[in-house]
């Protein structure tokens, strides 16, 4: 019975001895000195306030991408400790002992240094040699922006990480598709494949280059199981339902959780709140919240209101007005009605109060019970502080002659009367009942006599407006746009039929107290919009460059600067390797179309699963290349070298493929097959030669001369090179 027991329990395992040497040297090449040097190098002056505000719990938005690779920057300062206080003001500055320099920079070096042995892998599970494995390995680890941009507290590294993680899932996936489908490594390589696929789009947007990628091999290899006349009909729908869920809805899922993790994180108000809705605001702790809490819901005949204007653009302002008035001429010589101001204010204002009035009573107060404003009702708005009507009329706008004029009306006894009656539209009403609600109704003014919307032009007036953004009334406006829209932020019910009682009454806090939670689906709606269309700053920089300066290594960054000495740390190339990259690439596209024509006239050079192995580099590997490059000639914003990287890692790839299959297939001698090893051999020493002569500016722990420094340009390198070699 217990028989089992008399013998010893044996357990063997294969270890690759290439994997071990590669992880560990690539650990090395990455980790050493991690924290130096310990001052803020480049783009970790913006990361680094993101990391403060994580710690902090303070809500900020990015537009330059998903959430989740500022919270694994995040991660690695809160496994280390930091607090978050510390100014992140300027490059170059010294870092304070309670920042964790080697924690923060941990997780992007990790990300570079494993990298390297998932090179080998996603080689050797494309079929090649081990030989043209460890190429591939040795490439990544030996490329000198590859090193620099994984030691720094960046996101680049992990972006590629996840990006090969995703592209050697697949590969495994397929290989173990041919053996056991549907067993517990077929399961996990698929969905794994999913999840990485997620993180590369949640690091950076530009991941969904590598996501559709994966995508379209995967649906060509899909119509292949569809077309298999092996599996019957229940078991091909089973294949196509694991590959929807595990590639379609699975990422879905993992980059909504993102941002379920980010909204839960920062659950405080921050400096870039007024970029959001009145809403949004008013979910945060503290800012708006803090303001808004007490407020009555439901707007009210009677009622005192601010109104923000939902579009936001070009900054977040509030329905505004004051006792100054349009000048009689303008600079054009037009004429205006020299009526009061009506604009649109950035800032938080005392004229920025709005009552809502019944236009058939004369009373400026609620009824007790208050008498709600619904959908359709007829308003007039009255001017807190000067008690003046909202108007518009057949008069030209200052900055918009298409559009009307809109005022707080003065009776100037000229034949010219109010026209002051405003229909309530609420946008995002569920029926045509509903009533106008504090900060959660979308509302548009429509004038009564003339139709014209309510909209903000967003043109800044001239100095006699005080510089701020033109109202009008839009009589041509067709469909929906933000810049007529407008909610209720602050709102107050008004108890004071008295003036001076009543602006003593517009400052005084709210009494009744009313929740406005947001759904998680409705923030991170609006918090993806908001981050997919926030302007950047594409203000030209010194260090920008353009796609075709990529391919030529003509250009790099000055990263950092020592202050003392001329240690320095630059973003520049192995021009050995990047030049050997797209040279492989054009050799790739040039054999691929020969075979294919050659095909075509039923000549095969290559036996059928040496094609498909052949195919599926290219796909994954120039195909690699080609998404993450060829987008970025249609990007309207600043550009740096290191958008070229992710590129550049599957450009690599292809090098030792290509490489091999010289050899293999189109040296027909073992001279010509020696001869090639020679020569490759003397290339991959002048690599490794270029890379240690830019270690100085790779590692920057070493001062340089300006003699010194104009050396290692890699043109004047390239020249030291021939002259050498």
């Amino acid at each position: 019975m217990l028989g089992f027991l008399q013998q010893p329990v044996m357990v063997t395992a294969e270890v690759n001895l290439n994997m071990v040497a590669l992880t560990a040297v690539g650990l090395l090449s990455r980790l050493w000195q991690l924290a130096y040097p310990r001052a803020v190098v480049f783009d970790e002056v913006y990361y680094g306030q993101y990391i403060s505000f994580y710690m902090k719990r303070i809500f900020f938005l990015d537009g330059s991408g998903p959430p989740f690779g500022h919270m694994l920057l995040a991660l690695g300062g809160y496994l280390g400790g930091f607090d978050g206080n510390f100014l992140w003001n300027r490059i170059g500055a010294e870092y304070s002992s309670n920042v964790p320099v080697w924690s923060l920079r941990l997780l992007p070096a990790l990300s570079g240094a494993l990298s390297v042995p998932m090179a080998y892998e996603i080689v050797w599970e494309l079929g090649f040699s081990h030989c043209a494995a460890t190429g591939a390995a040795l490439l990544l680890l030996i490329e000198n922006a590859l090193i620099t941009q994984s030691r720094l507290m960046l996101l680049e590294s992990v972006l590629i990480f996840f990006n090969l993680l995703a592209v050697l899932s697949y590969l495994k996936f397929c290989n173990s598709q041919k053996h056991r489908p549907f067993s517990p490594r077929w399961w996990f390589w698929l969905v794994l494949t999913g999840v990485a696929c997620s993180c590369a789009v949640g690091i950076k947007y530009v991941g969904v280059f590598t996501y559709l990628l994966v995508l379209g091999v995967a649906a060509v290899h899909a119509w292949h199981v569809i077309g298999d006349q092996t599996l019957s009909n229940v078991r091909v729908l089973c294949h196509l339902l694991a590959r929807a869920a595990a590639l379609v809805v699975l990422p879905v899922l993992v980059y909504l959780l993102f941002f379920y993790i980010h909204l839960l994180l920062l659950c405080r108000s921050g400096p870039h709140d007024q970029i959001m809705s009145s809403a949004f605001q008013a979910s945060l702790e503290g800012g708006l919240a803090r303001v808004t809490q007490g407020q009555p819901l439901e707007v009210a005949f009677g009622s005192q209101v601010t109104l923000k204007n939902v579009f936001g653009q070009p900054v977040p302002c509030w329905l505004h007005s004051h006792q100054s008035t349009y000048p009689m001429i303008y600079e054009n010589g037009r004429g205006s009605s020299h009526q009061q101001q009506v604009t649109c204010y950035p800032f938080k204002d005392v004229n920025n109060w709005w009552i809502v009035k019944d236009p058939g009573r004369h009373q400026l107060v609620v009824n007790n019970p208050p008498r709600p404003v619904r959908h359709g009702d007829v308003v007039q708005l009255v001017h807190g502080m000067t008690t003046r009507l909202l108007n518009t009329h057949d008069v030209a706008a200052p900055l918009s002659p298409h559009a009307q004029e809109v005022s707080c009306y003065i009776d100037y006894n000229i034949s010219m009367p109010p026209q002051n009656l405003w229909r309530l539209d609420i946008v995002n009403r569920e029926s045509d009942t509903d009533v106008w609600k504090t900060i959660l109704s979308e509302v548009r003014f429509v004038h009564v006599n003339t139709s014209a919307i309510l909209k903000l032009s967003g043109v800044p007036l001239p100095d006699w407006g005080f510089r701020q953004l033109e109202v009008v009334g839009e009589k041509l406006f067709r469909g929906y746009h933000e810049s007529t829209v407008w909610n209720v932020e602050e709102h107050r019910y008004g108890r004071s039929q008295e003036q001076k009682e009543r602006e003593l009454e517009l400052h005084s806090p709210t009494q009744v107290d009313i929740g406005r939670n947001l759904s998680f689906m409705a923030r991170f709606s609006e918090l993806q919009w908001r981050m997919l269309t926030v302007r950047s700053d594409d203000s030209e920089h010194k260090y920008s460059s353009t796609p075709l300066d990529w391919v030529m290594l003509d250009t790099n960054i000055a990263y950092w600067l020592h202050p003392r000495t001329s240690a320095q740390i630059h973003l520049l190339g192995n021009v050995v390797i990047w030049a050997s990259a797209s040279l492989a690439t054009l050799v790739y596209a040039l054999l691929f179309i020969w075979y294919l024509l050659r095909r075509r006239r039923r000549v095969c050079d290559l036996p059928e699963d040496r094609w498909l192995r052949w195919v599926l580099a290219g796909a994954l590997c120039a195909g690699g290349w080609a998404v993450n490059y060829l987008p970025f000639f249609l990007m309207e914003k600043t550009l740096f070298l290191y958008h070229y990287l992710p590129a550049l890692t599957f450009q690599i790839l292809l090098l030792p493929v290509v490489l091999e299959h010289i050899s293999d297939h189109l040296c027909r001698s073992q001279l010509q097959r020696s001869l090639f090893t020679a020569l490759v051999v003397a290339w991959f020493t002048s690599a490794c030669h270029v890379s240690n002569m830019l270690r100085p500016l790779t590692y920057g722990d070493r001062s340089l001369s300006p003699s010194e420094l104009k050396a290692l340009r890699w043109k004047d390198s390239w020249d030291i090179l021939i002259r050498k070699y």
